[in-house]
């Protein structure tokens, strides 16, 4: 980060409203700009790599790509641009898959504008910050204990797709997606594969 120039934001948020409410209350802090602004998680890494800002600020869900996906794709770039998690889905579940995805911070959206811009000077600055509600959440709601590919299985299945039409989306066997579903309702406690997939998304899981 150049502190001449201050801390240059990039806002990615499909709700214009909100995406242009932060933009105007976070552009009123003397040393935050907002060089760039997306409605969609597919534009993300895109716009990071042209705009080069300090610090995307990154709703979760999106159309396109979500949020966490995105930020992985920064980080993995290695642009230099540290990624802060805005949104409304206070899931304990979303918050251990950012900072796995490699998120330097979780906030909700009706954080006061003051308070969440202190929280971008310290991503800016290197640290992590986590809204101290959803931290407890977190380490209270127990840990994911899905595999990755149970949750790919499960992302692929949350539109009531057939079997077959996940096997086929995901590359495998079709025998080999029952036992993953098969798996990921017992782990849930589900009755079938719709309140696993259903159960797993309220928890933040996929």
């Amino acid at each position: 980060m150049n502190e001449t120039r201050g801390i240059r934001l990039l806002l990615a948020d499909d709700q214009d409203l909100v995406r242009g409410g932060l933009a105007a209350l976070l552009s009123l802090e003397p040393d935050l700009e907002v060089v760039a602004q997306v409605g969609r998680g597919d534009e993300v890494l895109a716009a990071v790599q042209e705009h080069r800002p300090d610090v995307a600020l990154i709703d979760i869900e999106m159309p396109g790509q979500d949020g966490i996906e995105a930020t992985a794709q920064i980080i993995a770039s290695e642009v230099g641009c540290r990624c802060l998690i805005v949104t409304t889905f206070g899931r304990p579940g979303y918050l251990r898959r950012a900072m796995e995805a490699g998120a330097s911070g979780f906030v909700v959206k009706d954080t006061p504008a003051e308070q969440l811009a202190q929280m971008v000077r310290r991503v800016a600055a290197g640290h992590r910050v986590v809204d101290p509600a959803l931290a407890a959440d977190s380490l209270s709601g127990g840990i994911d204990p899905l595999t990755e590919r149970e949750r790919d299985v499960l992302r692929a299945a949350v539109d009531g797709s057939s079997v077959k039409a996940v096997a086929a989306q995901l590359h495998l066997s079709p025998g080999t997606v029952r036992n993953h579903l098969s798996a990921a309702i017992g782990k849930t406690g589900a009755e079938n594969r719709y309140a696993a997939t259903r159960i797993a998304r309220d928890r933040g899981w996929i």
